[in-house]
């Protein structure tokens, strides 16, 4: 009896250790362990969000859940960045997902713009696009730090960027815009978006299409009537305080017609 009591102890000791040293599924980190078909968490969502800025994720929001979707999106960055093709987040592919780098966009893209303009090293309308002004504001910012010169945002730039300034957003800004919408099926139309969204293959997508330098590319917005989405498109015709919101159905699409409607960015 006391050894089976000694034994219970031990057995409980132990868990107890595992739950408080360990991070749990919901609080880790990308990184802090090896992602593959099945996993879930907020370490997958941020991977997740970071497939999505690098353009491979075609789905339209991150779910927590790695599954087929997470998986072939993996590969597909896998490939482009001549990794290792096997569709598993281990530390190489981890690693790399994270540095930010010139075509880049998306959430991850404005909160470096954000402490590049804090910084004062990036002076241009903060749009989510990691294109040239973004490479001069980083390589601004890495000879001032004494790092190396580059235009890319990788570890070491980025830790820089940590210790000077917090992640900035636009979570708040509401704004009166002239809506329209669209559908994925026009003549002429592949369905994808800027940021790599297939909007035929996943209808149930809620993205607008956006002027990045009023709704940057990669800001969760809610639309009144419309609801949550994605600012995740642009349009030649969409300009200033304009969007585009997507409706699958083109009767749909018609009846939306074009009116005023109230958008609030919230992440």
């Amino acid at each position: 009896m006391l050894k089976r009591c000694r034994n219970l102890f031990i057995v409980m000791v132990a868990s107890f250790l595992m739950m408080v040293l360990a991070p749990t599924i919901t609080e880790a980190a990308i990184g802090d362990r090896i992602l593959v078909n099945g996993s879930s968490g907020s370490d997958v969502a941020e991977l997740q969000d970071y497939l999505m800025t690098k353009g491979v994720f075609p789905y339209h929001t991150s779910t927590g859940y790695y599954g087929n979707i997470t998986e072939e999106a993996v590969k597909d960055f896998q490939r482009k960045r001549n990794l290792k093709v096997d569709g598993i987040a281990g530390p190489e592919t981890n690693h790399a997902v994270q540095v930010l780098r010139n075509g880049d966009i998306g959430k991850q893209v404005i909160h470096i713009q954000y402490q590049l303009k804090e910084a004062g090293h990036y002076h241009l309308n903060i749009d989510g696009i990691y294109g040239s002004g973004t490479v001069s504001a980083v390589k601004s910012f890495q000879k001032q730090q004494g790092l190396a010169v580059d235009g890319i945002a990788g570890p070491n730039t980025r830790s820089a960027l940590d210790s000077l300034s917090k992640h900035g957003s636009a979570t708040g800004k509401s704004l009166t815009v002239e809506s329209t919408a669209y559908t994925a099926d026009c003549d002429g139309c592949s369905g994808v978006t800027k940021m790599g969204l297939d909007l035929k293959k996943y209808s149930d997508a809620k993205v607008i299409a956006v002027d990045p330098s009023v709704i940057p590319l990669g800001s969760i917005v809610e639309v009144e009537g419309y609801g949550v989405a994605i600012a995740a498109d642009i349009g030649g015709g969409i300009n200033g305080n304009e969007i585009d919101v997507f409706i699958p159905n083109r009767d749909d699409a018609l009846q939306w017609g074009r009116k005023e409607v109230r958008v609030e960015i919230i992440e």
